[in-house]
């Protein structure tokens, strides 16, 4: 299958966070980047040559931003295929209505659908094992069942990323252990990939194993974690702010990244 215009619409997730690249916008490159490379490719493989991604995902951004923000200028491009992960912020907020967001979700999913693009959707992560979230799986839980309803019933794809027993390795993760490693990006766009049935050529990232510490040594890295990206990541919860406030969206207009020039 080939697509001539993909919008990715979301927030850190689809921003690329984790995925450092300097010489790219906002610095980071994600699953998103590596699915258009591969998509900018096919398409010129099969004869097109009017390929064009849009990447509007910014970090921090809760679903009523995303929708604000994105969802107008998304419909308005004329994609083919359309991602969409939402949601996950405002899961880890102090208060949240679950049902009210996904309704939201479900009115904004109904809108990508009614444009005749290709949808994908994604559940959340599994936070089992991991510190911070792992208080709030129940909120997760719930909040994928409600997304697999909205899959079924506007016909999308889906990338089921509670699934993916792989992201209980912490080498999946960046070093915030909030965003995904660069490993687990890679990771992504072939699920994405498959999911679709776009043919591709990439494999996971070699998984680096970590240096053996002593105990101290272990507590040590934990405190500055701690310090370092735990607790500013819970003050801006806290406090209504986001890393992404003076951010702007890396490709708001069609880029032919992944698609090789014609000259």
């Amino acid at each position: 299958m080939s697509f001539q215009r993909y919008v990715a619409l979301g927030d850190s997730f689809t921003e690329g966070v984790g995925d450092p690249d300097p010489t790219r916008p906002n610095g980071v490159r994600g699953w998103a980047d590596r699915v258009a490379e591969v998509l900018g490719r096919s398409a010129v493989d099969g004869g097109g040559d009017g390929f064009g991604y849009v990447n509007l995902a910014i970090r921090g951004r809760k679903l009523a931003a995303v929708l604000d923000e994105q969802l107008e200028p998304a419909v308005a491009t004329r994609p083919d295929l359309v991602s969409l992960y939402a949601g996950g912020n405002d899961i880890m907020r102090p208060k949240v209505d679950i049902d009210a967001l996904v309704s939201r979700y479900d009115d904004a999913v109904g809108t990508l659908a009614g444009t005749g693009a290709t949808v994908v959707l994604f559940t959340a992560f599994d936070p089992a094992g991991f510190p911070i979230f792992s208080a709030g799986r129940g909120r997760f839980a719930i909040y994928n069942e409600l997304v697999r309803e909205v899959a079924d019933r506007h016909g999308t794809r889906l990338v089921d990323f509670w699934r993916m027993r792989e992201y209980r390795d912490p080498r999946m993760w960046a070093v915030d252990r909030l965003h995904m490693s660069s490993a687990g990006h890679q990771r992504m766009a072939i699920a994405v990939l498959d999911e679709l049935g776009v043919p591709h050529d990439l494999e996971s990232l070699p998984l680096v194993d970590p240096p053996v510490r002593t105990p101290r040594e272990a507590r040590a890295d934990h405190l500055d974690w701690a310090r370092t990206h735990a607790a500013p990541w819970v003050k801006r919860r806290l406090t209504g702010t986001s890393s992404g406030d003076t951010l702007s969206a890396r490709y708001p207009d069609p880029s032919r990244l992944g698609a090789p020039s014609s000259e």
